[in-house]
């Protein structure tokens, strides 16, 4: 009988008499006929470059780094991971690739079901499912995942996404640079042409104000004067009025002398002279008195009418100058408009023009490249197929592609409109007699000679030399 005592980051396993299945413990006594043994809960790092692929098929490496280690407040999962793991070495090449290939497997099934744009947008949410999804495998024996850092995604050689990325956003942000420039000088352009259009309204507008103020001024002065004037003819025509009444009362008291020196002689025509200068006196008075207000409702209308004549001319001479200054300005601004516009649309035409044909020139490249590398890739595993054998190789390409019809074709063609001539030359009886004799060949020889030669003059017009012999139809022509 032992007593045995675990560590902090231990436990004991006891298995065998009087133990159904395994006894997790910190401390035992372990009698005979039982076993035990230690096992460390402490959480191991676990570093892996996982390769998968996204479902663009463009491939990506995923540094990871999993912290992972028993399940030690559930005795299930303890009890698990004694079973199954504790055997082992924690750092043994086994438990490497027990976690190694539970996490490359569920992070290569995760990716095939993001586009690349996705996983790199959404770090964290891949980073919670891989997290999520390798926890359910590990449960099965007893582990925990305590930490996981998933580091930045890293090209596969030859396959340099995120670099061309990378470029894609440093253009991006140069040309949002330069737009930005040319908006902050535009409007800076702009607020100046409309201070300088406000100060000379404003400008126009105190030149106008002066005008009017001016004129008001001397409209009121005229008025004064003439109404200083009506009331000094008014006073002349009063006075010239006492005056004459003075001089009827002197008159009057003459007459009246005069009535009592003449009495009755002179009275009755003293009498009506009174009546007739009365009456007159009332009628320059009357004439006096219409005068003075027909003269003082001329001048007053005058002074008026001037005066309105004057306000209007300067209102419309003001309004006059401000239309011209708003339509000079109007005009400027809408010309400037138009120029900047025309050279903004110009040079992003130009831009994108640019840009889409860089744009299309890689893309063939990839494309020729891809192919090229294909069809290398095709023929080299074709060659292997068939033992190295370039002669079957060619045969095998002429043939895929048809090389022998092309070539059957060419030929047709170029026999084609030919009107070969065929002749038939029997010897008779001749060839029999020859059959079993020594001059079998050399007759054979020379009975094949008329024919060639006649269808070599039929079809190229030469005929054969004298010391050979003649044809009989060519001579005759």
């Amino acid at each position: 009988m032992r007593y045995r005592v675990a560590s902090p980051s231990e436990y004991l396993a006891i298995t065998g008499s009087g133990i159904d299945d395994i006894k997790l413990a910190k401390k035992a006594l372990v009698w005979p006929f039982q076993r035990c043994r230690r096992f460390d809960v402490s959480p191991v790092n676990y570093t892996f470059e996982v390769q998968a692929m996204s479902s663009e098929k463009l491939p990506f490496i995923l540094p990871a780094v999993f912290t992972i280690g028993p399940r030690v407040d559930d005795e299930n999962a303890l009890l698990l991971y004694a079973k199954l793991v504790s055997p082992h070495d924690k750092h043994s090449n086994h438990v490497n690739e027990l976690v190694q290939g539970i996490i490359e497997g569920e992070t290569r099934v995760l990716a095939a079901s993001m586009t690349m744009e996705e996983i790199f947008k959404g770090t964290k949410e891949f980073k919670k499912e891989v997290f999520d999804k390798v926890q359910l495998e590990l449960n099965l024996f007893g582990l925990l995942i305590y930490n996981a850092n998933v580091k930045q995604l890293v090209d596969v050689r030859g396959h340099e996404y995120f670099s061309y990325l990378g470029q894609k956003t440093q253009m991006e942000a140069a040309n949002q640079a330069k737009i930005d420039t040319a908006e902050a000088k535009k409007k800076g352009d702009i607020g100046a042409k409309l201070r300088e259009a406000q100060t000379a309204q404003n400008a126009a507008e105190i030149d106008a104000e002066t005008k009017i103020i001016s004129t008001q001024r001397q409209g009121e002065g005229k008025k004064g004067e003439i109404k200083v004037k009506t009331e000094l003819k008014i006073f002349e025509n009063q006075r010239e009025g006492d005056v004459l009444e003075s001089d009827t009362a002197l008159a009057t008291k003459k007459a009246e002398c005069d009535k009592e020196a003449q009495l009755a002689k002179v009275e009755a025509k003293n009498t009506v002279d009174i009546r007739d200068a009365e009456l007159k006196t009332k009628l320059e008075r009357k004439n006096a008195e219409t005068q003075t207000e027909k003269l003082r409702a001329n001048l007053l209308s005058k002074a008026t009418v001037d005066y309105e004549i004057k306000v209007q001319e300067a209102n419309w001479d003001l309004y006059k100058n401000q239309r011209v200054a708003d339509a000079d300005l109007y005009g400027k601004r809408q010309v400037a408009e138009a120029q900047k516009a025309s050279a903004e649309a110009n040079a992003f035409v130009r831009q994108q023009v640019a840009d889409s044909e860089l744009y299309a020139k890689k893309k063939e490249a990839e494309g020729i490249i891809a192919i090229a590398e294909a069809e290398g890739l095709y023929l080299n595993t074709l060659m292997k197929q068939l033992g190295g054998n370039y002669g079957a190789v060619r045969d095998y390409m002429m043939i895929k592609n048809n090389m022998f019809q092309e070539i059957a074709k060419i030929n047709a063609q170029a026999i084609h409109g030919l009107q070969p001539k065929i002749s038939l030359w029997s010897q008779g009886n001749n060839e029999k007699e020859l059959n079993g004799g020594a001059m079998k060949d050399i007759a054979g020889v020379y009975s094949m000679l008329p024919p060639l030669l006649k269808t070599v003059h039929e079809q190229t017009g030469m005929l054969p030399p004298a010391w050979l012999g003649s044809i009989q139809d060519a001579n005759d022509a």
